[in-house]
């Protein structure tokens, strides 16, 4: 009872958390960002050091983490005001990057780089492009949380009541497909009532809009399988523990990470 009374309190005030920085202003959207970003990219970095034998430095993660938030930042720069500084400065990140890699010693180089840049591309890029997303509407975003969190809710319900078919068990056993219809449907109810409740705020069809929650519900279900298979690789269950009852922050947003380049291809299609 307990541990169920701290997941709701650690919910509810990571969506206000989540909410307020998408609404208030652009500003409190790149604060949440960035913080997204330099938190995930430190606890990416510290599976990476303490889950397994890796020698990656501590150096090159400071300065991984630096490019993470150069990148979303370039890029709020580039959106907000056409700026190219911030996108100037994330080469700069790439060529320090390599060029500090010629003085480390004892660390397989291919395999150190290939950390970084990879906690880049998984990370800190998906984390730019939604800022292009936010600059189109940031109502579009909002919606974009909302299926992904009853997409969970969804799957979980329908899951626990009448899943029997195992969706990927190699990676999480107890995903079903049952479930996986369970959170699609709960994403494409929403669609409607969105839709009908708040029709002024997006420029999306019914058909579109419906569309979208499919798109989030798909790939938000990926996005967690994916996470899942970098947490098995390193034998950890959980990324961090920073939300109580919850896990690590990249615990909570691994579906957005994979939803936000999927939102965005379907945006540019529509």
């Amino acid at each position: 009872m307990k541990n169920i009374l701290l997941r709701s309190i650690s919910g509810a005030i990571y969506v206000a958390l989540i909410v307020a920085g998408v609404l208030i202003n652009n500003w409190t959207f790149l604060a949440l960002c960035l913080l997204f970003t330099i938190l995930s990219l430190i606890e990416y970095f510290s599976l990476e050091l303490h889950a397994t034998a890796s020698r990656h430095n501590y150096l090159t993660c400071i300065l991984d983490v630096i490019g993470g938030i150069i990148m979303v930042g370039g890029t709020w720069l580039f959106v907000t005001d056409f700026c190219i500084y911030g996108m100037t400065a994330y080469l700069i990140y790439l060529l320090a990057r390599l060029i500090t890699q010629l003085y480390i010693k004892g660390v397989n180089p291919v395999e150190s780089l290939s950390k970084s840049f990879l906690g880049q591309l998984y990370i800190a890029l998906p984390l730019s492009v939604i800022m292009f997303i936010y600059a189109t509407s940031p109502y579009l975003v909002l919606a974009m949380f909302i299926f992904i969190w009853l997409n969970d809710t969804g799957a979980f319900i329908v899951g626990c009541s009448i899943g029997r078919h195992k969706l990927f068990p190699r990676l999480s056993p107890k995903k079903s497909w049952e479930g996986f219809w369970g959170g699609l449907v709960f994403c494409i109810a929403a669609a409607f009532v969105i839709k009908s409740f708040w029709p002024d705020a997006y420029t999306l069809t019914t058909g579109q809009m419906v569309g979208f929650a499919a798109v989030v519900s798909v790939f938000a279900t990926w996005g967690d399988l994916v996470e899942s298979m970098f947490k098995r690789s390193l034998n950890v269950k959980d990324s961090g523990k920073i939300i109580p009852g919850h896990g690590g922050i990249l615990d909570r947003i691994d579906s957005l990470l994979c939803v936000i380049p999927a939102v965005a291809c379907y945006l540019l299609f529509m």
